[in-house]
């Protein structure tokens, strides 16, 4: 008894040593020190290996197709943001591969086409998401995300490591808890190699939205759910599970595990706080007890290409073997730790909530041309101090705070109050406010320097990879390359920049 109390302290004092390792290091070192290493690490923001220096993303550009890879600024650290935007100055960028960071090989490239959706691209393979879509900060170090539009994907089918069958793993990820929508499947993790639904328990990925088709949590969503495949569930079988608490931080850690007759999930705010257990107990009946688990690896889509899904990932990894809570809780920590948080959405030329603006277009044959409308049509049109009352009113435009960022802009018509510029299968109409979240996000949109150098250009908030364009004289959102005739990219940089100045009205 002599000793209990210096023994006690003793114990108390590695115990916080242990606690400020595990927060100093890397969150593929803990699970490592755990006993469960990563045989998958992705992330577009920084190093998930405390010396891991090599590439964590490439990036391809738009002018000339030219590929380069985005490394961390130091070993353990954040990406090197400038390179991307030194690359990428004066023209879009696409990520076109998310290196693994394990040595495995385990990278993610575009979707393949699947048997739920074959993506909108002529050979079926899924969109490749904006490398400026999803700007944060971490401890002050600028860093680009993945912004997860729908029919956007990336997929690994030729695995190394990765559980398969019963075998036991972990995943946890960072998302934004306000990005996301009711459809199937903005996932993480484990899949069928085969892009299609090969039965129950073949899948175990986390899952982040508000689908509500086959189970759900408590309160409204998003929530944190696993799928598993023909069901999304928050707890042992399909259906509500209160404790599986709705997700609506700006960041979101989210975990999940899986051995034999025994899964887990939790979640909490990935800059403060705990992980909270939304579920811990056997497995659901019906084909997921044993596990079936086939190893592809999967983010933004469901097992079988399901591609209708939104939502945005920093960072993520798979493991070999089932997680602690401790060394989940230390990665937590160490997620905290890392600091992430929001940044500016826009640039260039600056905007005035309130003021009344009109937008002239620059490619040489249309300087005269501003942005109007014809009833629901947005288009271009010659516009003088001699035009109409009417044909000034309809070439004006009052700058809101964004309906569905308020990082970001929406436009409402000066001479149809309540109506709103907004994009629908790529088409820019004038349409009337319907008070809902895709009305809202379709009609957010987020200003940039000119591509060529004049004005700004005007990206959409859900698809960032796509700017306003007059094509014939209609707007739309387009892709500087792509499937549509308005994707082409023969003048793309000026068909896409427009000089803003004071309303006509």
């Amino acid at each position: 008894m002599l000793f209990s109390k210096p023994v006690n302290r003793l114990n108390s004092v590695l115990a916080v040593l242990f606690l400020i390792k595990s927060t100093l290091a890397a969150p593929c070192n803990i699970y490592s020190s755990g006993g469960t290493p990563c045989v998958a690490a992705h992330s577009t923001t920084r190093a998930l290996y405390d010396a891991y220096t090599g590439a964590l993303y490439q990036v391809s550009r738009g002018s000339d197709g030219a590929t380069t890879d985005i490394s961390p600024l130091s070993a353990g650290g954040v990406a090197n943001a400038a390179a991307q935007d030194t690359f990428c100055a004066s023209t879009t960028c696409l990520i076109t591969i998310i290196y693994d960071q394990s040595g495995n090989g385990n990278h993610l490239t575009q979707a393949p086409p699947g048997g739920e959706a074959s993506g909108p691209e002529a050979n079926g393979y899924d969109y490749l998401a904006s490398a400026i879509g999803a700007p944060v900060t971490l401890n002050g170090e600028k860093a680009y995300g993945v912004f997860i539009s729908p029919k956007t994907g990336y997929r690994n089918d030729a695995f190394t490591g990765i559980a398969t069958g019963d075998e036991p793993e972990g995943l946890y990820a960072v998302l934004d808890g306000t990005h996301y929508n009711t459809v199937c499947c903005f996932d993480y993790g484990n899949a069928e190699v085969s892009n299609n639904d090969t039965g129950n328990g073949h899948m175990e990925a986390i899952y982040f939205g508000a689908d509500t088709r086959s189970g759900s949590g408590g309160g409204t969503g998003p929530w944190i759910m696993a799928d598993l495949e023909n069901g999304l569930f928050s707890g042992y079988a399909a259906g509500n599970n209160d404790a599986d608490v709705t997700m609506s931080s700006r960041f979101v850690t989210a975990t999940l595990k899986g051995e034999t007759d025994q899964w887990a999930m939790r979640g909490g705010d990935a800059t403060s706080g705990s992980l909270t257990t939304l579920y811990s107990g056997i497995r659901p009946a019906g084909g997921y007890n044993p596990m079936s688990k086939e190893g592809a690896i999967i983010l933004g889509i469901g097992g079988d290409n399901s591609d209708g899904a939104q939502g945005t990932f920093y960072e993520g990894v798979m493991t070999s073997g089932y997680p602690s809570d401790a060394t989940e809780n230390s990665v937590q920590a160490n997620i905290v730790a890392a600091g992430y948080a929001t940044t500016s959405l826009v640039s260039g030329p600056g905007l005035t909530v309130g003021s009344s603006i009109s937008l002239r277009a620059t490619t040489a044959c249309c300087t005269t041309k501003y942005i109007t409308h014809s009833g629901s049509t947005v288009e271009l049109q010659v516009v003088n101090s001699s035009s109409t009352t009417a044909l000034k009113q309809q070439a004006s435009w009052t700058v809101r705070t964004g309906l569905g960022n308020s990082g970001c802009y929406s436009f409402e018509s000066v001479d149809t109050p309540g109506s709103y510029i907004r994009h629908s299968n790529s088409q820019l109409f004038l349409n009337a406010n319907d008070g809902t979240k895709l009305f809202s996000e379709d009609t957010t949109f987020c200003p940039m320097a000119g591509l060529n150098g004049q004005g700004n250009s005007i990206r959409s908030w859900s698809y960032p990879s796509r700017f306003w364009r007059h094509y014939n004289g209609i707007l739309y959102i387009a892709a500087n390359g792509g499937p549509d005739t308005f994707d082409s990219t023969t003048l793309y940089n000026d068909d896409v920049s427009f000089v803003i100045s004071a309303g006509f009205a």
